[in-house]
């Protein structure tokens, strides 16, 4: 594989390339929160004069030059090692052929190969940092500049050497503000006990709300899951409608009174929050992770520690300002935010 060099970005922007995970296309067409976020990172820093190579996996949507690794993304493996191992040797391959600035690895294994590029190195954790996965940046800090998308996960891990927080986002004007809403409530996320759909039943049949569930649904475990927890919960309150494209996230997150978010795990950050709130829709969720960073407590959702409060707290959010909602996100969650804050991180480079 080669990829020829390139002149300067237009208007004194930066060469950047983005190695993207190997197991969905840019951006994604349903399930796929890294290649969301980064697709979108990267057409809003062309947008800002940045000339962007992308290495990614099957199809690719953004405006950037793509240099494909496998034709169609192996969604089905994930969680196999190879594909990871082959996408990284495919990545260090065009990356010896393209002259860039900097390098923006979103990928697992593709950090291994920093030490022998030619451009420095930045690495987002989107997931856990601690544990083996502690141990593993630990290991490639020394190499890259690692970047967290929460104040929760950073603290989670105070010894890694931190280069930025930069929190993830959304294009809001993707998403269509909805005003009147409708008298169900929201679960979306995939099907694992740590997403707690379970708990968002239960609250729901509490607060005598309706429930929509919408995930992923595909992995064994997953499966498991939702066979144990989530299926004998459904009935004619409770459907769950299965994963969720943009065009039917939209419709649910626009008409829902409220999305449910009674995550068990501090996860470092929840897309699903920003999209709700984006479309007007507020958030009812457990105080784990990065929450209290996302939700503003009492102006675009409620946040509780005890799942015995949410009942009462669905209640209460038909008194939150859909209005407030989407201008939290506008302002703190805004891809234009997610892009000023990582060419802060290049230009410290």
């Amino acid at each position: 594989m080669s990829a020829m060099s390139r002149p300067p970005g237009a208007g004194g922007g930066r060469r950047i390339a983005f190695v993207m995970p190997p197991w969905f296309d840019v951006p994604p067409q349903a399930y796929g929160g890294i290649e969301v976020v980064a697709g979108h990172l990267v057409e809003a820093l062309i947008s800002r004069g940045h000339d962007v190579v992308v290495v990614g996996a099957g199809d690719d949507r953004t405006r950037a030059r793509f240099l494909p690794t496998y034709e169609v993304a192996p969604s089905a493996r994930i969680g196999e090692v190879l594909p990871e191992i082959l996408h990284a040797m495919w990545a260090r391959q065009y990356l010896d052929d393209v002259d860039v600035d900097v390098i923006h690895d979103n990928s697992l294994c593709g950090p291994l190969t920093a030490r022998g590029r030619k451009a420095p190195t930045v690495v987002t954790a989107h997931g856990p940092v601690t544990g083996e996965m502690g141990s593993y940046y630990r290991a490639i800090c020394t190499d890259t500049s690692l970047v967290a998308i929460s104040g929760s996960q950073r603290r989670l891990a105070p010894d890694l050497p931190w280069t930025a927080t930069v929190h993830n986002a959304v294009k809001t004007t993707d998403f269509t503000f909805q005003a009147e809403k409708e008298d169900y409530v929201l679960f979306l996320g995939r099907m694992s006990p740590n997403k707690g759909a379970h708990l968002a039943m239960d609250a729901a049949r509490a607060a005598a709300r309706p429930i929509v569930l919408a995930g992923k649904l595909s992995e064994p475990h997953e499966q498991d899951y939702f066979d144990a927890e989530v299926r004998p919960r459904l009935g004619s309150d409770a459907e769950f409608v299965g994963e969720a494209d943009m065009a039917a996230k939209q419709k649910l997150y626009g008409s829902a009174h409220c999305l449910l978010f009674p995550i068990l795990w501090d996860e470092p950050f929840g897309m699903v929050m920003i999209e709700a709130m984006a479309c007007g829709t507020p958030v009812v969720a457990l105080n784990r992770g990065s929450v209290l960073e996302v939700v503003a407590d009492g102006v675009t959702g409620f946040v509780r520690d005890d799942p015995a409060d949410l009942p009462a707290a669905i209640g209460q959010a038909g008194d939150i300002d859909s209005a407030a909602c989407r201008r939290h996100v506008e302002q703190h969650f805004d891809v234009a935010v997610m892009a000023a804050g990582y060419e802060r991180v290049y230009a410290a480079l």
